[in-house]
């Protein structure tokens, strides 16, 4: 298939997937878009995009599928359940999960679109709102590789760090790679700025420093300039946080890993779960 001008169904309008959206609809594709909370796709339904009222319509009338929800679960429903995509797209159909999400659902799904005729790819994201907005997320993918160079052009209209890291599922490993990485440097992102206020130093001055040496990290750059601001809203949920470092720790497990800085991290966001802010919020827990 060629990309040009092809129908992309997109599925999850939030934080991250409206801008995702946007850009595509920006190079000419024709976009569906449907949402669990309808208000969060007015943007885009106001600039061109078309709303579809259920998955399945989605399915049925879309060349690519690319899915950007919150949960394993909703990952799940959404392909695989009777009114999903698998059960209505049309064979030839590209799908393309990108919500961080188990890699063992990541199989099932590849193996049983692969049963219809249907190309499906994991391709998990890292770079929050910023990268979104920015089209220059990281995107991590799973699946054949002819699948990965036929949809390459899609993925750099969102992206600039495009890394086929395997088979199916793999893009998923890789996602919770990243995701433990993160997890401990957060902790070490806030409390370094909690001291550098607390020995009466200018943070902004003590970040222009650090941020430029060996602990340079997206974090710092991009996360500590919001807590020193008071800054808490969402670029990345923490509930969100939460349930990929829940995944992280059960993989590891799995595999027979000790992950600590992991463990005190997910016990830390724990506390703090249920607050509709930004992981940088941590912050805010280790300042109490």
């Amino acid at each position: 298939m060629t990309n040009a001008n092809c129908v992309i169904g997109f599925i999850g309008t939030g934080v991250m997937g409206r801008s995702m959206a946007s850009h595509l609809m920006k190079k000419g594709h024709s976009v569906l878009v449907n949402n669990r909370t309808k208000s969060s796709a007015d943007s885009l339904v106001k600039n061109g995009a078309i709303w579809k009222d259920n998955v399945a319509d989605i399915a049925k009338d879309a060349d690519i599928i690319i899915t950007m929800v919150g949960y394993p679960k909703d990952v799940e429903e959404i392909y695989l359940g009777e009114k999903g995509i698998l059960n209505n797209a049309k064979s030839g159909t590209y799908v393309i999960d990108m919500t961080t999400s188990e890699p063992s659902l990541a199989k099932e799904i590849y193996d049983k679109a692969k049963e219809k005729g249907i190309y499906s790819l994991d391709a998990p994201v890292s770079g929050g709102d910023v990268g979104a907005k920015n089209a220059t997320l990281t995107i991590m993918v799973g699946g054949d590789k002819d699948a990965f160079e036929e949809m390459m052009p899609v993925f750099e209209v969102m992206g600039k760090n495009i890394i086929l890291q395997g088979g199916a599922g793999a893009g998923q490993h890789t996602k919770m790679c990243n995701q433990i990485a993160i997890a401990s440097n957060m902790i070490g992102v806030s409390e370094a700025m909690l001291y550098a206020i607390k020995a009466g130093l200018d943070p902004e001055r003590v970040l222009e420093s650090i941020g430029a040496g060996a602990a340079g990290s997206w974090s710092l750059s991009n996360l500590a300039p919001r807590m020193i601001k008071g800054d808490f809203e969402p670029g990345f949920y923490v509930k969100h946080m939460v349930k990929d470092m829940k995944i992280a720790l059960e993989e590891a497990e799995k595999m027979g890993l000790w992950t600590p800085g992991l463990e005190l991290s997910k016990s830390l966001y724990d506390e703090i779960v249920r607050e509709h802010k930004g992981t940088q919020v941590l912050f805010e827990l280790l300042d109490k």
